[in-house]
């Protein structure tokens, strides 16, 4: 058998992993990769196999990185099937359409041909199939399961299962985005059997997160200081996940006077949208934490949804104190630049950083420490206060990822390292290696592995 790695390898964009086995041929995701105009040449470039020859597509779960050329993939022959868990299914259909307007935009100003359209989106749709669980799924030669991943809703692992050359039954796992176990929304990491290989995301493998307790108090604190100050603070969220879990915090905190009951603006319609199918999707969310009879975001006091533009720009005429919630995550486009614009030179302001920010991204040109940015062609003075809380990344730390690995590390033959920058995922080979003794390697694009 033979795995292939094209995309999310030396890097965490771009997720997409070819199997190949007695003439069968089999992805786990097509993401586009995200980061400056590199990146958006790279997305357009040819596959680098024939879509045609695919018989089958699983997707890890809803983010761009990880599904965001499955409509190219579509318009350039791809006749087979996608399966991914239901909530998936509707997130991911919720964002390849957003990613429409984002990519014809990006287009028209480098006038080129746009990647793909919305009939290709919806011709995708056309292909793509919900699935439980562990329902088992026959490619081929290939047995096929999904197991959660805890990352965010729908998300899951990949397990499959294939025959060696003695007959032996093998496995291979990708753990596609793997969660974080402090997330009160989510189940976690479901405990699954141990592979032969493990194509595991490393994005935090060199670094700790806060804990439940140190991340939450971390918020709080920047919340009161920024109310305290009188100024505006700027999250910029990634629409799935992290913007949810940042709604359930905050409410827990005003139910229990934790924090002023300031006007807080969720001003991205994608992450309202989002936020409508975790509400539809209530079973698949941790009952531990979560009691039914009570759940909804939309409850939450003083929170407003900004849908339309013009709710947008009204929320300047908001007077702060107030808390902004709008993607996208790194900074890269979407409402939060407009925000953006006008308050980082702020010096009473506040932008809180809740998750990763990409090599080029504005996010972490303002994070390194950037005197001067450029939005919307104007230079931008960044006088505010800046903050960060790994604790609220939807990836698991170097301890959890380790730990994880360990525990399955009696029949791991090899492990390859993924969906990280290359300190990171080289940092998790070392451990790997030293501590466990298991054959690891951090791929690079195009490599090609005989299993």
């Amino acid at each position: 058998m033979k795995l292939s790695f094209f995309g999310a390898a030396g890097e965490v964009t771009g997720s997409c992993f070819l199997l190949e086995h007695e003439n069968t041929k089999i992805l786990v995701d097509c993401g586009i990769f995200q980061c400056p105009r590199f990146c958006d040449i790279r997305s357009r470039e040819p596959f680098p196999f024939d879509p045609r020859s695919i018989s089958a597509l699983f997707i890890s779960h809803a983010h761009i990185d990880h599904t965001g050329r499955i409509p190219k993939l579509v318009k350039e022959g791809f006749k087979g099937k996608i399966y991914s868990t239901y909530p998936t299914k509707g997130l991911a259909e919720l964002m390849l359409k957003d990613s429409v307007g984002v990519l014809s935009k990006e287009a028209a100003r480098e006038k080129e041909e746009v990647i793909y359209s919305d009939e290709d989106v919806e011709k995708a749709m056309g292909f793509w199939e919900g699935k439980n669980y562990r329902e088992e799924i026959k490619i081929g030669p290939f047995i096929v399961t999904q197991h959660d991943a805890g990352h965010i809703l729908g998300s899951a692992m990949t397990m499959v299962s294939f025959r060696g050359e003695k007959g032996e039954e093998k496995k291979i796992l990708f753990t596609g985005d793997l969660g974080n176990p402090t997330n009160p929304l989510l189940n976690g990491i479901e405990n699954i059997s141990s592979p032969d290989y493990l194509v595991t995301e490393s994005t935090y493998g060199d670094r700790e997160h806060e804990n439940i307790k140190e991340k939450k108090l971390k918020l709080e604190r920047v919340i009161e200081k920024s109310v305290l100050q009188g100024g505006v603070l700027m999250i910029p969220a990634f629409s799935l996940e992290r913007t949810q879990e940042l709604l359930w915090e905050i409410s827990d905190m005003l139910k229990n006077k934790q924090i002023p009951a300031v006007p807080i603006y969720l001003d991205s319609p994608l992450a309202i949208h989002a936020t409508e199918i975790y509400q539809k999707y209530y079973s698949y969310l941790n009952k531990a934490y979560i009691d039914k009879e009570s759940f909804s975001f939309f409850k939450i006091p003083s929170l407003h949804f900004s849908l339309t533009t013009d709710e947008s720009k009204k929320i300047n005429d908001v007077h702060p104190p107030k808390i902004i919630i709008a993607g996208s995550g790194m900074s890269t486009g979407g409402r939060i630049l407009h925000h953006e614009r006008r308050y980082l030179s702020d010096s009473k302001s506040t932008i809180l950083f809740i998750g990763y920010q990409a090599p080029g991204s504005l996010g972490r040109r303002i994070l390194d420490g950037a005197d001067v940015v450029r939005i919307f062609g104007e230079d931008v003075a960044v006088r505010c206060r800046k903050e960060v809380i790994h604790g609220y990344s939807a990836h698991p730390d170097e301890n959890v990822l380790f730990e994880f690995i360990r525990e399955r590390s009696d029949r791991l033959k090899k492990v390859f390292t993924v969906h990280g920058e290359p300190k990171a995922s080289l940092a998790m080979v070392q451990k790997i290696r030293d501590y466990l003794g298991i054959d690891a390697t951090a791929p690079k694009y195009g490599d090609t592995i005989d299993l």
